[in-house]
């Protein structure tokens, strides 16, 4: 049933005045982290509307579905769903077809290894290692109205790593460098599961450490040392079912999403599928801690993610579509608009990437197009989301800010919109408004300190102009800070999340940038 405004009263004070900064120490030791296995959980301990977890009736392996599927769900448009997401590392046939054996090589307890990942791999559910594709695909979901020509707006709410490690692989004639690399003789005779040495392939565990309340993966360097980098989960499969018979493997994008494995596609982030089946028949998988663009030793850091998302259909004509007439994946998210281009060739995915721009800027913008190529030209980034998925794929992130004069600003909490400014670039929004549309309480706190009182008695201290906050007497590095102005105080609506653990979305509508607000869902 549709989730209901909460009525609870919390309590909030804002600061007028600058909060000593407080010295930020690790939460945790090196190599520990605070979040829990995330293992299969019941409905009602979910907020979501629904829930789907990656069990063996909900997935299939290695392939897409067709439109000749059957839906595991039906749900409403504008419906939230929370998916149990599995990662294949671990349940290949390289590593044993085996997850508690192979973790447990690196130090992993049983109880740490995903019932759900165990399931599978011991299951027999024909799984051929050199044809199929690796992944585990959630899904399909049905969506009440879709239709083909229809648009589905996919909005990533929340991600939620369910363990705190991941792998990153390198198999023999893939990647960017097949033959190259793994720097070995190759596979050797009699390589299968129950000898998964034999492949000869290369998989790095990589741990996640916590560090002053952000988490990294780490990777020792054999000289001495560790290189950390900052996680940043995204689902590298997001799509719905191609009007097709065949099967359809998991590895190479399609026009209708699939393994299109875009970076940016994380919490915040909108997608927008084309529709070529009755019901749409969403689908997702094949989680992510983090990627480096291009992906370049064939896998990025595989791990598997607790994911919320809203599931919306668009009709033709509706003013949040991207495209009059789209036919293949577009995103967007607080900072830009992400435009796609797919091929085998990746020239030819470059000159794809760039005419879809050219048409949104044109059709959705006003741009001439000898105007939006001279623009893109000075102004625009591709990138390279991957080269090892058969497919190639490549994105375009034009800037929303280069458009911030012809474009209004809107922000909506259960549907009531908001007082909004756009101050130097930035997005604000009154802290009063946003915390009592959530159901906060706002006080003033007699010496200008930020105090935020929650249900369960953590405190957050929000100062003025300083990019820092206080949580539960420990200071939390904040990059947007909270400012005054006509005796208001704003704070950038990118922020909302960290304040109040609450999701923000992006859809551009018409001329207008629209900021989506859910309440906390996790």
């Amino acid at each position: 049933m549709p989730l209901m405004r909460t009525t609870t009263r919390r309590s909030l004070t804002v600061a007028l005045c600058s909060l000593s900064l407080l010295t930020a120490v690790p939460a945790h030791a090196a190599g520990n982290t605070s979040f829990p296995i995330l293992q299969s959980v019941s409905k009602d301990q979910i907020k979501a509307d629904y829930y789907v977890p990656s069990s063996l009736e909900n997935i299939s392996w290695g392939f897409l579905p067709n439109r000749d599927s059957k839906s595991i769900l039906t749900v409403s448009s504008g419906s939230t769903i929370t998916f149990d997401t599995l990662s294949h590392e671990g349940i290949l046939e390289d590593q044993g077809r085996d997850p508690e054996k192979y973790f447990a090589s690196f130090g992993i307890q049983p109880d740490q290894v995903l019932n759900d990942a165990k399931a599978i791999a011991a299951s027999d559910l024909p799984h051929d290692f050199d044809a199929d594709g690796p992944h585990v695909v959630t899904g399909p979901i049905d969506i009440q109205g879709a239709e083909p020509g229809d648009v589905l707006k996919v909005e990533v709410l929340s991600l939620t790593p369910r363990v705190p490690y991941g792998v990153i692989s390198n198999r023999h004639y893939k990647g960017a460098l097949p033959g190259e690399y793994p720097e070995n003789e190759g596979r050797k005779e009699g390589a299968n599961a129950a000898n998964p040495e034999l492949y000869q392939n290369i998989s790095k565990f990589t741990p996640v450490e916590e560090i002053n309340g952000k988490l990294y993966g780490v990777l020792p360097i054999e000289k001495g040392g560790q290189v950390r980098f900052p996680l940043k989960p995204f689902m590298g499969l997001m799509g719905v079912a191609p009007d097709t018979s065949e099967k359809v493997s998991s590895v190479p994008p399609i026009e209708t999403g699939g393994n299109i494995d875009i970076n940016e596609l994380g919490v915040g982030s909108t997608l927008y599928l084309p529709i070529q089946v009755k019901g749409g028949l969403f689908y997702t998988g094949d989680p992510h801690f983090a990627q480096g663009d291009g992906e370049v030793a064939l896998t990025a850091m595989e791990a598997s993610l607790r994911g919320t998302f809203r599931l919306t259909v668009l009709k033709p004509g509706d003013p949040s579509l991207p495209r009059a007439e789209l036919k293949q994946p577009f995103a967007e998210t607080e900072d830009y608009w992400i435009p796609v281009g797919l091929d085998a060739d990746l020239d030819e995915a470059m000159k794809e990437a760039v005419r879809e721009a050219l048409g949104f800027l044109n059709e959705k913008l006003g741009m001439d197009r000898a105007t939006a190529y001279a623009y893109m030209s000075a102004a625009t980034d591709y990138e390279v989301s991957q080269v090892v998925d058969k497919t190639k794929g490549i994105h375009a992130l034009i800037h929303k800010r280069h458009f911030i004069n012809n474009l209004k600003l809107s922000i909506a909490i259960h549907g009531s919109t908001l007082p909004s400014s756009i101050i130097n670039d930035e997005f604000y929004v009154p802290l009063r408004s946003v915390a009592e549309g959530l159901g906060y309480e706002v006080k003033w706190d007699p010496k200008k300190y930020a105090a935020l009182a929650s249900a369960d008695g953590k405190t957050v201290t929000i100062p003025i102009g300083q990019a820092i906050f206080e949580m539960d007497g420990k200071a939390v590095y904040n990059s947007d800070a909270a400012m005054m102005k006509d005796g208001v105080t704003l704070i950038p609506i990118r922020s909302i999340p960290v304040l109040f653990g609450a999701h923000v979305n992006w859809t551009t509508s018409g001329n207008e940038l629209k900021a989506s607000v859910t309440p906390p869902l996790d």
